[in-house]
């Protein structure tokens, strides 16, 4: 097919048509971004400890005392999923004995809540958790709560992207590999009368460009054609599922950071904000791969050290996380542009679709990593800060298409890193052909 770029480059790369199809596409993502970080809250586990009933016969002394303590980050705090046996208690206040001074709490028998629990109010008023009693013995259920939310997010996702093919064009670039020249020709010039730009009279030489194998329908085995193909599939699936998992288990661990539940969310969604600033600067004027690479380790780096900080620096503790959600999130954004700019035009689109599927699923599982912390409140971030440097390390071995237009076929993607014998590509492309640093695929 002939250059497609050059055949559009009149429509200039930033007029009034792509503005429009870049705000549609990012509003109709919105909802999906409430209704996934809603959970934050609806799912939030508020402290808790078992309901001794009003008709224990038990003295005020001992009703006090009928929780036993147990260390918990390093201090003693009431236990949140045991209680002594109420029985003997009662017995001990009927024969007017005194907790700790008369009876040795720790020596007593302790229970289960049999009676339930009662929740402190200080920060949730009422959640998930609070309703339904996924705390001791069920507390597994809020993770699984958590994915189911995901779940939703990913099915939102798909009715997005049903709704906004009713809006939103065609990208013309795939219609013409798919030899539909006439409604990639109706949407250029559509595009150019918004821009305000006459188009020229032919396009494009149908006769001359097209071809029969560009129209043979793409199937997902496509994505695993040749080994080279394959290779980048396969690294570019574990990239967004572990990247999903990062970035979305720092966003559910919120409310386990110190201080306000509330403004630290309120922090980790403006923190987004330089980072997606900061990912644009990388993106137009630094190679993809170490830009990527550069995040990740960054954000996992960052993390990692959070559990040599003392307690006590608890501002510190919590700019790291800031600092590691900041790479991640840099990293995430860059993704999309990088997975775009690494596969051919027939199956670009089912790429995106195959790597997004692998991000939800990073996001459905990562409750469960946010989870650990009820065993180590370190562990999570351990995981999370190996995982995010294991694939900045990963990143280093994909090709690098900084500079590079968009291939059109799979003759012409670039070969990864390992598989490389002193060429760049396949050589199909000339060397008199112009780099550019950001194609905008339309």
């Amino acid at each position: 097919m002939r250059d497609y770029d050059a055949a559009t480059a009149f429509l200039g790369e930033w007029g009034r048509f792509q503005r429009l199809v870049f705000f549609l596409l990012s509003a109709s993502i919105i909802p999906n971004g409430f209704n996934g970080m809603s959970v934050v809250f609806l799912a939030g586990t508020p402290e808790h400890r078992c309901v001794v009933p009003r008709g224990a016969n038990l003295s005020d002394e001992w009703r006090n005392a009928s929780i036993p303590l147990e260390l918990r980050d390093g201090q003693e705090a009431p236990s949140r999923c045991r209680r002594y046996r109420l029985a003997a208690l009662a017995n001990f206040s009927a024969l007017g004995l005194r907790p700790g001074s008369d009876v040795e709490l720790e020596a007593l028998e302790q229970e289960p809540c049999l009676d339930g629990w009662e929740y402190s109010r200080d920060v949730y008023r009422s959640t998930i958790v609070t309703e339904w009693n996924l705390v001791c013995e069920d507390d597994w259920k809020a993770p699984l709560t958590t994915s189911l939310f995901f779940v939703g997010v990913l099915i939102g996702s798909f009715i997005s992207g049903q709704l906004s093919d009713r809006i939103i064009p065609e990208s013309p670039r795939w219609l013409i590999s798919q030899g539909r020249y006439k409604e990639a020709e109706a949407i250029i010039r559509k595009a150019a009368k918004i821009n305000g730009i006459p188009a020229p009279t032919v396009l494009f030489d149908t006769a001359e460009d097209s071809k029969p194998q560009q129209q043979q329908k793409a199937i997902l085995l496509d994505l695993f054609r040749t080994r080279n193909i394959a290779t980048i599939t396969i690294m570019s699936l574990l990239l967004w599922f572990f990247t999903s998992v990062g970035y979305f288990g720092l966003s559910l661990s919120t409310p386990d950071w110190h201080g306000n539940a509330f403004i630290n969310c309120f922090l980790s969604a403006v923190i987004e904000v330089p980072a997606y600033v900061i990912a644009w600067l990388l993106l137009r004027s630094l190679p993809r791969r170490y830009s990527l690479s550069g995040t990740f380790f960054l954000g996992g780096s960052v993390v990692l050290f959070i559990q040599l900080v003392p307690a006590e620096l608890y501002v510190l503790s919590v700019g790291l996380v800031m600092l590691g959600k900041f790479g991640v999130t840099a990293a995430f954004s860059m993704l999309y542009v990088y997975n775009v700019e690494l596969y051919p035009t027939q199956v670009r689109n089912m790429a995106v679709g195959a790597t997004s599927t692998a991000s939800r699923l990073g996001s459905i599982i990562s409750p469960y990593f946010v989870y650990l912390g009820a065993y180590d409140r370190f562990l999570p971030y351990i995981l999370m800060g190996s995982l995010t440097v294991l694939i900045g390390i990963l990143t280093l071995f994909l090709p690098e298409s900084y500079g590079n237009p968009l291939p059109e076929s799979f003759e012409q993607m670039l070969k990864v890193k390992c598989f490389r014998n002193g060429e760049q590509n396949s050589g199909i492309r000339s060397s008199k052909e112009s780099p550019k640093s950001l194609v905008t695929p339309l």
